[in-house]
């Protein structure tokens, strides 16, 4: 069985299409989701943030292996649903109909 993730972040394998590279898929993500769903996500994920942020602060941007890379996009995603789940309790930006913002440029991870 392959895994998406290094093996001491083996908890998010469940989540893993949430690693996805870009904020523009990640908010596109996050918008489909239902409330449930980001729930489960953040409930899993959060717990996980400050060990995964010491883990990643230690790899080199340089030759990121798949995995480190799919566990930074995770918690890239984490944040793009932090808000929804602590405060809002919907996908969506409340009071802002269909606007939106788009990403012009993101960083080449």
């Amino acid at each position: 069985m392959s895994t998406v993730f290094p093996p001491e972040f083996a908890a998010l394998e469940p989540f893993a299409d949430w690693a996805v590279p870009t904020e523009t898929a990640r908010y596109a993500k996050r918008i489909a989701s239902t409330m449930d769903e980001l729930d489960a996500f953040y409930a899993v994920a959060f717990p996980l943030l400050k060990s995964g942020t010491a883990y990643l602060e230690h790899v080199s941007m340089e030759g990121i292996s798949e995995e480190d890379k799919h566990l930074l996009w995770l918690f890239c995603a984490l944040v793009t649903v932090a808000f929804p789940v602590e405060a809002w309790r919907q996908p969506r930006v409340p009071d802002t109909g269909a606007a939106s913002i788009d990403a012009v440029f993101e960083p080449a991870v």
